[in-house]
């Protein structure tokens, strides 16, 4: 299987994140899932193949099926040729330069619209596991939230439990503080994206436990689209979630999983001091996270890439 990389369009680039190509396209984005992939904020020499369609898809599958919760920026799925047509009628205006947009694009990537983004990651965790398990080990708490001793790696927590933090280009993600809410100016809203967020875990939650999915905790964004409240990025996909096999799940123990874990897991035990450049991952481990991801978009959608 091949794996996409980088794109590289005649339209206005926007930005370039460590996973998505970001194009201007009129008055909406066009928002390109590659391959590439990240971990411990450093992005990886190799890519995953079909990683890019299954975050694209995923994403849009649960916008889709939240919508009734918060509005969210999705405009059209790139997943025909006749909806790239859409992409290429707003190329003719924008761009002087000939070509068609690759057949890449298909099944990978989506039109949004623009969006004023709130720059919190609002975290929600429902399990105790990865570096809230390392936390409460440590302190007993996760964040500002003090838990009750004794419990377990993976234990599901009485309650969701919002965590938000930063959101950065520069450094790294940290718990948000107060002086950081007032400081990005949402001291209004900051109840409103815990209730959303809260809303939505527990919505996608319940649906992934009938699909045979643990959602332990996922992270969510949010922009205003002419001011409203909105979810933006993506959206319960592998990279931003963990995703468990219900059937497989055990209190006390780290967790089979459907998602980065498995490259993380690989690169702590690989002697790398998570610093750049980061190593090549092995071949059985580029396609064990591939099949991962494939498997966990089919169970969860039903349907397959």
């Amino acid at each position: 299987m091949s794996v996409l990389l980088e794109t590289k369009l005649p339209l206005p680039l926007f930005r370039r994140g460590k996973v998505r190509d970001v194009y201007e396209s009129g008055d909406k984005l066009l928002i390109v899932s590659t391959d590439r992939i990240s971990a411990f904020d450093v992005v990886l020499p190799c890519g995953i193949p079909d990683k890019g369609k299954v975050l694209n898809q995923l994403s849009a599958f649960w916008f889709e099926k939240t919508a009734h919760i918060l509005p969210n920026h999705l405009s059209k799925v790139i997943d025909s040729s006749d909806s790239v047509g859409v992409v290429l009628n707003e190329l003719r205006n924008l761009s002087s330069q000939p070509g068609e947009l690759p057949d890449s694009l298909i099944g990978r990537s989506m039109l949004v619209a623009k969006a004023e983004r709130i720059s919190v990651e609002c975290v929600v965790r429902g399990y105790l596991s990865g570096s809230a398990w390392a936390e409460y080990k440590a302190t007993g708490k996760i964040g500002h939230i003090h838990l009750p001793s004794g419990m377990k790696e993976s234990q599901e927590l009485s309650q969701p439990i919002f965590t938000p933090t930063t959101k950065s280009d520069t450094e790294h993600d940290r718990l948000l503080t107060n002086q950081d809410i007032k400081d990005i100016g949402i001291e209004n809203l900051f109840e409103e994206l815990e209730q959303k967020s809260l809303l939505i875990y527990g919505y996608a939650r319940d649906y992934a436990r009938t699909r045979g999915i643990i959602i332990a905790d996922t992270k969510f964004e949010f922009g205003f689209i002419n001011g409203q409240l909105a979810l933006i990025d993506e959206l319960l996909t592998p990279d931003s979630s963990r995703f468990w096999d219900a059937s497989q799940y055990k209190v006390g123990y780290s967790q089979p999983n459907f998602d980065k874990q498995f490259v993380r897991d690989w690169l702590s035990g690989s002697g790398w001091d998570k610093e750049p450049p980061a190593p090549m991952l092995p071949p059985e481990v580029i396609e064990g996270t591939s099949k991962r991801y494939r498997e966990v978009y089919s169970r969860l959608t039903g349907g397959a890439l």
